[in-house]
């Protein structure tokens, strides 16, 4: 297992962390975006909706791991990193749709965060690339923690404050 010096930023959907990642972009930081989000953008700029983007949520959710797979396999562990989700995250995904988490479980077993950060859900709001809604959401922020924690991770639970609190929060610790 490799030890990293990256800082994931994990919660519920709607709960800020894209606003957050953001931020500390802004701050200088290096960060790693939504690899779902940015799949999703990508599709819908192509036409598609996303019903059609989704109709093979196997196929759907394999490509969302395997993008994050690849992509924390070109980064280096010792830089402080700041990640919107994590493969661990595909593990409540996987277990939200029914698939085998197994996969997921495995490949989140080749890296080890230096610290998970747990956004508190904020009010759901809808928008183009969501697909989830207030009970989905409720649903994956307690697979989300329960998968961190079956892997050992001490949960870093980040309060419910503007986006400059959030991001003070997230520095000192």
């Amino acid at each position: 297992m490799s030890s990293t010096n990256w800082h994931v930023i994990t919660g519920a959907p709607c709960s800020g962390k894209t606003t957050v990642i953001r931020e500390l972009e802004k701050h200088g930081y290096r960060v790693v975006h939504e690899a779902a989000r940015a799949h999703i953008d990508k599709e819908l700029m192509m036409g598609k909706t996303i019903r059609e983007i989704k109709a093979d949520i196997a196929a759907f959710e394999q490509h969302i791991l395997d993008q994050k797979i690849k992509t924390e396999a070109s980064l280096p562990i010792n830089e402080t990193i700041f990640l919107d989700r994590a493969v661990p995250d595909s593990i409540a995904y996987f277990t939200l749709e029914g698939l085998d988490p197994g996969g997921p479980i495995e490949k989140s077993k080749i890296t080890r965060y230096k610290k998970i950060f747990f956004f508190e859900r904020l009010m759901f709001q809808k928008d183009a690339v969501r697909s989830e809604d207030e009970r989905i959401a409720a649903e994956l922020d307690h697979l989300l923690r329960k998968s961190y924690q079956m892997l050992g991770y001490e949960i870093i639970h980040v309060p419910l404050a503007p986006v400059r609190d959030r991001v003070e929060f997230i520095l000192k610790i």
